[in-house]
């Protein structure tokens, strides 16, 4: 595939999200800038970048890939996707410093609700949005980006207190999402990003925090009972801090909720789960004890959030 694409592309995190994002755009002809660290950086220069989907499988060979201690300052890329950890976008933020021009938009693509504007404090002069992405993906080894679905969504726009800027960028966030859905990627300018990427977390978050309470996969939750019922509340307990925040949803989010997870494969593990029972650093903190301190800023009971965390916190997660 090609594209005539005047649009510099880089992928801050090359897992199973950022990973998936820079593949697809690679392989439908994009200038991409792959930025990486340790055994997935040396495959990656190696062998490509191989990405497995259950309705195909490509390699993207030769790639463009560096370190950030190694990278170029003169980069100056149109588009940084920032797809690390909640716990690593504060290293992100020197390098991104570096290597943005003026005119460079920066779209953090994580599970942690809220990053975009948390980065924007120290980012002054850069444009940063927020996002968020609908995917079951994972970096199965290095080198391979490993899709257990074909949805693959990716949102993202600018927040409330940035629409000054919706018709100076309006054409530029319009060709994103054009090189996105060339590339097979279901792109969406959100017109309330807030509202999305909050809408995002109801999922994400009651999923990671259900799977990690009672260690076990997304197929716990398919039967009726006490996962189902936690998972559900956990869900309402967000639904309800989106009204106290001036977010709402407008409807009730729990249906299309229990819908995404009863057709995700019964065998997943969150990526949270996984960093915890590898003994990594984890989300933990952002997708589960910082519900309940915006439960506490807004005047909002979080009680399951609040039971799941006290016991986190008595097995020592941080």
């Amino acid at each position: 595939m090609s594209i005539d694409n005047n649009l510099k592309y880089m992928i801050i995190g090359t897992g199973g999200t950022g990973g998936a994002i820079g593949a697809h755009l690679a392989h439908g002809g994009n200038d991409v800038t792959f930025i990486a660290r340790g055994r997935q950086l040396e495959a990656m220069l190696a062998n490509g970048l191989r990405l497995h989907r259950p309705d195909e499988e490509f390699t993207v060979y030769p790639v463009r890939a560096c370190s950030m201690d190694d990278c170029p300052s003169d980069q100056k890329p149109d588009v940084i996707f920032v797809c690390v950890k909640g716990y690593s976008v504060e290293g992100t933020i020197p390098f991104i410093r570096k290597v943005a021009g003026p005119d460079t938009i920066v779209i953090p693509i994580l599970n942690v609700f809220g990053t975009g504007g948390r980065m924007q404090k120290y980012l002054p002069g850069i444009t940063v949005l927020d996002g968020c992405i609908y995917i079951w993906t994972e970096l199965r080894e290095p080198g391979l980006i490993w899709m257990s679905g074909t949805i693959f969504r990716v949102v993202f726009g600018l927040r409330r207190d940035q629409k000054e800027l919706e018709d100076k960028l309006a054409e530029k966030l319009d060709k994103i999402r054009s090189d996105l859905e060339f590339c097979g990627i279901t792109g969406i300018v959100s017109d309330n990003i807030e509202r999305d990427a909050l809408r995002k977390f109801s999922f994400v978050s009651p999923q990671g925090a259900t799977g990690l309470y009672y260690n076990t996969t997304v197929g716990a939750v398919h039967e009726p009972g006490e996962i189902r019922d936690c998972f559900s509340e956990l869900v309402v307990e967000i639904s309800d801090l989106a009204d106290a925040m001036g977010i709402g949803f407008g409807e009730d989010i729990l249906p299309e909720n229990l819908r995404i997870t009863d057709e995700s494969d019964p065998g997943i593990t969150t990526s949270m789960q996984k960093d915890v029972a590898a003994g990594r650093p984890s989300e933990v903190d952002g997708l589960i004890y910082e519900v309940v301190r915006l439960g506490e800023k807004h005047g909002v009971k979080t009680p399951r959030y609040a039971a799941i965390a006290e016991e986190l916190r008595s097995r020592g997660l941080q």
